[in-house]
């Protein structure tokens, strides 16, 4: 994907880039308004920190947005195996599916197609692995994002809804 005169590419992480992944997805998700900060739910920022450790997981990938220099732009982790998805709810009992979490894009190259570049990754792994469906999840206060995953497809699912903590989240899934 060109964004100006820079071409990004979607590919798997590199263990040596792991660290700076858990710094952007936690800046990132620590900005968001109306969402939880560090103090009120520390497991899932420790989490974000730590986000190379979910590819112990089978068929789980950490992928990144990267420009020809190597900077990373974006990062999102796609789970081939639904019970390692690891959020709250009936998702992680789905078969024939695949799910991606996670998603999130540097403050400096939004608005710039990055997550859509990284969903669309997503999309093509999990029809690479013949999977039936995609699930993801989202708040209120992703709702850039929840436009952008309607326009690409993808459908409210209330099914797959459920709270963590005091915050509704919200399922979509995308039948391929």
């Amino acid at each position: 994907m060109n964004i100006g005169t820079t071409k990004y590419n979607v590919r798997e992480a590199n263990q040596n880039e792991f660290e700076e992944i858990g710094e952007l997805m936690v800046n990132v998700y620590s900005q968001l308004e109306g969402f939880p900060n560090k103090n009120e739910q520390p497991n899932y920022y420790s989490m974000l920190t730590n986000i190379g450790n979910l590819t112990k997981n089978p068929k789980t990938k950490l992928l990144v947005a990267v420009s020809p220099n190597g900077k990373i732009g974006g990062s999102v982790v796609y789970f081939g195996d639904m019970k390692y998805y690891g959020s709250g709810g009936t998702a992680t009992k789905e078969k024939g599916a695949a799910g991606f979490r996670l998603l999130a894009v540097d403050v400096n190259t939004r608005g710039n197609g990055l997550g859509r570049l990284l969903t669309e990754a997503c999309i093509e792994i999990a029809k690479d692995e013949n999977q039936n469906q995609i699930i993801i999840h989202s708040t209120k206060a992703m709702q850039i994002a929840w436009k952008m995953y309607e326009n690409i497809g993808f459908k409210r699912s209330e099914d797959l809804d459920f709270k963590q903590g005091e915050l509704p989240v919200f399922g979509f899934r995308l039948m391929l």
